[in-house]
């Protein structure tokens, strides 16, 4: 649902600082109930260039594009988890007209009332489904659908949400803070500094996050951190 082209240490705390680095934007959309599930709905005019393209590895698709690959229209979404508030995870939830939004309510309170470092939140992205009532407020870790959890993950954002999917191949996780499979997985000269894991290049409170990090690489049988680029390439995730 759109790109970001940025300097990698926002994804890499203290580690690739001055490489230029592009990550995928994703919105999920959950098969196997009988619910429509999405997990966030990504930007609302993403850049669809060759060279965007090239560097994710896949194709860049508008919202409605990306749904119809599997028959569906925005109306049609009954349910939405959003990680997080941040622009870039939320621009299309007007189309929704629909869909429960999923929300934490530390999210909410910073879309509305954001730290000035924080630029990423604008709230005019969630004024409608906001009026409309269509907002259920997360307070705690809780079952939104059978085999479908919310775990409050406050690694990037005060609010953010890890969603954990129940699969034939195990616990699915999608982080609730934006990293890349290097996060979880860091280089050997990382690990010879005796990291296991490297906290987003913006983080809530470095210490915690590494921590939180930790518990949900743990608990995950599928690891799929929120801006890995080889997502980009497949239609569907399995394992």
């Amino acid at each position: 649902m759109g790109t970001k082209v940025f300097d990698k240490g926002m994804m890499t705390y203290q580690h690739d600082y001055g490489k230029v680095y592009t990550i995928p934007i994703y919105s999920w959309y959950l098969e196997g109930g009988d619910k429509k599930v999405l997990v966030d709905t990504g930007e609302m005019n993403p850049i669809q260039s060759e060279d965007r393209e090239k560097s994710i590895g896949g194709k860049i698709y508008t919202f409605e594009q990306g749904l119809k690959k599997w028959d569906i229209s925005p109306e049609e979404i009954d349910i939405v988890i959003h990680t997080h508030l941040h622009n870039d995870h939320c621009e299309n939830d007007y189309k929704c007209v629909n869909a429960v939004f999923y929300v934490h309510e530390k999210e909410l309170e910073r879309i509305h009332d954001p730290h000035p470092l924080d630029f990423r939140y604008l709230e005019d992205y969630i004024e409608d489904v906001e009026k409309n009532g269509q907002i259920k407020t997360v307070t705690k870790d809780l079952e939104v659908l059978p085999g479908i959890r919310v775990m409050h993950t406050p690694v990037h954002t005060e609010g953010g949400l890890t969603v954990l999917v129940d699969t034939p191949e195990g616990k699915a996780a999608i982080t609730g803070f934006c990293v890349i499979r290097e996060n979880f997985l860091p280089p050997k000269e990382i690990k010879a500094m005796e990291m296991e894991v490297i906290p987003p290049g913006t983080p809530v409170n470095v210490y915690e996050s590494y921590d939180i990090m930790l518990k949900v690489k743990e608990i995950a049988d599928i690891l799929i951190p929120l801006h890995e680029p080889e997502f980009a390439s497949v239609d569907t995730v399995s394992k």
